[in-house]
């Protein structure tokens, strides 16, 4: 069983929010099919929350759904990753030049914190906990950086940047876990520094070099 049963509740939204944390930790892989049988019986619900659920799920891209052929796991292209890629690199050095102004030292603090915490992680291998702090990281800049309308579109973006990070951590190897995390220790120190052009460039490449490391683990099929 890949699910767990779910409590009395909004059931659309919990079955929604159960099978995203599944396929962000892994546990559906991207082309694996959703059955609606098969996932009412594990949550123990009817079919009805199930493809509620669904359809909430292939609105934020995170699943296909396909006239015949049922539901699957998103497959991420080259395509949608340059896509994807392009648009993180414009709205996070938006962000970040945002976040320069607005930076306290209170902030600042936090923010190394999580980058030390995430260090710790990756050297004890904990691929999840670097993942789940990376994603925490960025979500955190683009709290601070206190934009009504980027925030708007970040959350509709959330998934699929999630995907994008998860994608990025799940295609390291044990030796580049450790590397991943410091390199948020070079992009805080870029934010930090005065000359917005700084943080703008390092965001831009570890970004970049995100999307480089998923672009060689897309399978060639997926090229479209």
């Amino acid at each position: 069983m890949t699910l767990n049963p779910l409590p009395a509740g909004n059931l659309a939204d919990q079955v929604a929010d159960s099978i995203r944390d599944a396929i962000h930790e892994g546990r559906y892989a991207p082309g694996t099919r959703l059955v609606e049988r098969t996932l009412a019986a594990e949550l123990g619900v009817s079919h009805i929350p199930i493809r509620e659920a669904l359809s909430k799920l292939a609105d934020e891209g995170l699943i296909e759904r396909t006239p015949r052929r049922g539901s699957r796991v998103a497959m991420l292209t080259p395509r949608e990753l340059d896509e994807l890629c392009s648009l993180r690199v414009v709205l996070e050095q938006f962000v970040v030049r945002r976040v320069q102004e607005r930076l306290t030292s209170e902030a600042r603090r936090e923010l190394r914190a999580m980058v030390e915490e995430m260090r710790g992680e990756a050297a004890a291998g904990n691929f999840r906990r670097v993942f789940d702090i990376d994603q925490r990281f960025h979500e955190r800049l683009w709290e601070l950086a206190d934009h009504g309308l980027v925030g708007e579109l970040v959350t509709q973006l959330r998934s699929r940047i999630g995907a994008f990070l998860r994608a990025a951590t799940a295609a390291l190897e044990p030796g580049e876990l450790e590397y991943h995390a410091a390199t948020h220790d070079v992009l805080l120190d870029a934010i930090l520094d005065p000359d917005p052009a700084v943080a703008q460039a390092e965001m831009a490449r570890h970004i970049e070099l995100a999307a480089e490391r998923i672009r060689a683990a897309l399978p060639e099929a997926a090229d479209e």
